[in-house]
């Protein structure tokens, strides 16, 4: 019986890395708004308030910039990527939070995207090799069949049934 060694991402790992990229660049774009229209008008019960975005705006930037850098961690299967996903999926689901009574639909959708990137982080991390496989290997001659059985094999070892 031989075994792999190599590590490469599985595919809720890449799921969630895009997930965790797409919403660090769209952090990093509302950010950069931000910054650069940085004076918003609001009408609250008939008096006029003016509100300046720009520290709003480097901290949305920053943020932006680590997800990214943690979903191109996920990529690559990194132990500190996982880790580090997870707090900023959690942290971006607790600010979205704020924005419930703005954007609804849009807050709530981003909360389940965060929540789905924890879970998937957290319950169905597994190592496996660059091919997507988890676990120990039977090559062909020690499994003594043909490849149909042997694919059958690695598939029953995997799921478990």
């Amino acid at each position: 019986m031989s075994t792999r060694t190599t590590v490469g991402p599985t595919g809720w790992a890449i799921f969630a890395g895009s997930v965790l990229a797409i919403v660090g660049g769209m952090n990093v774009i509302y950010g950069l708004t931000a910054i650069f229209k940085d004076e918003v008008l609001t009408s609250v019960g008939g008096r006029l308030i003016v509100t300046d975005l720009t520290t709003f705006g480097w901290v949305l930037l920053i943020f932006g910039c680590f997800q990214l850098l943690a979903g191109a961690g996920l990529f690559s299967a990194q132990e500190w990527a996982r880790w580090t996903a997870v707090v900023l999926a959690g942290l971006n689901a607790l600010v979205n939070v704020g924005a419930i009574t703005l954007f609804p639909i849009w807050t709530l959708l981003i909360v389940a995207l965060d929540i789905i990137v924890i879970y998937q982080l957290t319950a169905r991390w597994a190592r496996a090799d660059a091919a997507g496989y988890v676990g120990e290997y039977e090559t062909l001659d020690d499994v003594g069949a043909s490849p149909t059985s042997a694919r059958d094999q690695m598939t029953r070892q995997r799921t478990g049934l």
